[in-house]
């Protein structure tokens, strides 16, 4: 009785995804016309129903049979394709047609949750025609040339590198050192394309958000100089470089959760003050209407040399921390942090988070991110204008204080 109303309850899936991708087919107009393809609600309920059955005598030890019935499904859609071809030479509806087979087999075979899943994700992909081919279409052709270099770097350089480790003082790992560049590059280049994808005149607050998953210093930088040439211009900036060191916060933890989850742990409190704060004030500057329209232009993020800079640059930090942890133990530790943190913020976390066997890791990488904070006052109070001097320092000195505060209040 059990296996009976199993098997009941896997066609009833197999047979309501084929109908939910049918359903889609019929009201997008595919099933009907001059330029119409095989199949609509009914034919892809009974496809579904069909791919359960077949399912059923797959795990009831009759594959041959099953088979059978999937090679003439097959056929049947291919020779849809092969009639509608001569009008249309879109496949999207023989394509989920083979997938509403796969899927029902799934549901067949007692892999309900899969092929619910598969169903259910085939839909929305049908459904969301429009806004994908709108979002593809808005993605800038140095984004397209960036992701290609993404690609190469992660499916052609990486299997290539060595393990190692190799020489002293800790040794060079290769692949473990471009998986980090390829982790941290990845950041970098979601920022980028959402950026492009959001296109111009979105904001400086936009570009501050988005411009932090690359460097929040550089935006700092940048926005500074723009205030003395755009004054008027002052509050949006200012939110915007609020912004950007509000994501690096966000952007540490992140990156401690996948190198080191137990730092991560440790850290959160420390990390969530004055992210917490820097949402807060963001959120209140939008409120009061400070995002004025502007824009400001994005590196491209994945230049071969900017990553093989990157890695140089990690190892040589990881030379240093290892010499810094030799000459001075902890306290070596803990003032290579904060020096490292006034220069690179992914470094830090990259170096200290290789350190974390030592206690006194989680104080350097406090003490860098907090150093870092200081570093970005500075530049905002030196490089700009008057009114983008008070709120964007004032706004960075509140980071800080809400990340001294945390320190100041927790164990260390």
């Amino acid at each position: 009785m059990l296996l009976e109303t199993q098997a009941v309850f896997s066609l009833l899936i197999a047979a309501l995804g084929g109908a939910a991708i049918g359903m889609e087919r019929q009201w997008s107009g595919h099933a009907s016309g001059p330029a119409s393809h095989f199949a609509g609600i009914r034919t892809f309920t009974l496809l579904g129903l069909f791919a359960g059955v077949a399912g059923l005598f797959w795990a009831h030890g009759l594959p041959w049979l099953a088979g059978i019935l999937l090679a003439g499904a097959t056929g049947l859609i291919l020779i849809g394709y092969y009639a509608a071809s001569k009008v249309d030479h879109d496949g999207t509806t023989e394509m989920a047609a083979l997938v509403v087979l796969a899927a029902g087999v799934l549901a067949g075979i007692g892999n309900g949750r899969t092929a619910s899943a598969l169903f259910a994700g085939t839909a929305l992909l049908l459904v969301e025609k429009s806004r994908l081919h709108s979002l593809v279409a808005r993605i800038p052709a140095q984004g397209l040339k960036a992701a290609a270099r993404f690609a190469a770097m992660a499916l052609i350089v990486l299997p290539l590198l060595p393990e190692g480790p190799i020489g002293g003082w800790g040794g060079v790992r290769p692949r473990e050192l471009w998986i980090l560049v390829l982790f941290f590059s990845s950041l970098s280049f979601g920022g980028y394309v959402a950026r492009g994808v959001a296109g111009p005149g979105r904001g400086y607050v936009l570009t501050g958000l988005l411009g932090g998953l690359i460097s929040s210093t550089n935006v700092t930088w940048t926005f500074s100089r723009l205030s003395r040439r755009e004054p008027e211009m002052a509050a949006p900036l200012a939110l915007g470089v609020i912004g950007a060191c509000t994501v690096m916060y966000f952007r540490v933890f992140t990156a401690l959760l996948v190198l080191e989850r137990g730092m991560a742990a440790e850290l959160l409190w420390y990390l969530a003050a004055p992210a917490v704060t820097g949402v807060a004030m963001v959120a209140f500057g939008l409120r009061r209407g400070a995002a004025a329209e502007g824009d400001a232009p994005a590196p491209n993020p994945l230049q071969l040399g900017a990553a093989l800079q990157m890695a140089l640059l990690f190892q040589g930090v990881l030379y240093a921390v290892h010499w810094a942890r030799e000459w001075g133990g902890g306290a070596g530790l803990v003032v290579s942090g904060a020096v490292l943190g006034l220069t690179d913020v992914d470094a830090l976390t990259l170096s200290m988070a290789r350190a974390s066997a030592d206690p006194a890791a989680r104080v350097a990488l406090l003490a860098g991110v907090l150093a870092n904070g200081v570093l970005k006052l500075g530049v905002a109070a030196a490089l700009g204008s008057g009114r983008f001097r008070l709120l964007a320092g004032g706004g960075l000195a509140i980071l800080a204080t809400a990340s001294a505060a945390a320190v100041a209040l927790g164990r260390y």
